[in-house]
């Protein structure tokens, strides 16, 4: 069964800091400590989150 299409919708930076209250170097380098879900690649210079993903890391919290 496939996730509903909220779940596997991207958030940019902004809605990311905005839910989760974390500034933008904070995020890096949970993100790089695996403390924080990966980014993906939206193109050359862009990068989004999975939703699904942020809400199960909100979750945990």
């Amino acid at each position: 069964m496939n996730p509903p299409l909220e779940e596997i919708a991207i958030l940019r930076l902004p809605e990311v800091r905005r839910l989760t209250g974390l500034g933008r170097s904070t995020i890096y380098e949970m993100m790089a400590k695996g403390a924080f879900p990966r980014s993906v690649s939206l193109g050359f210079r862009a990068v989004g989150w999975r939703k699904g993903e942020i809400r199960v890391w909100l979750e945990s919290r």
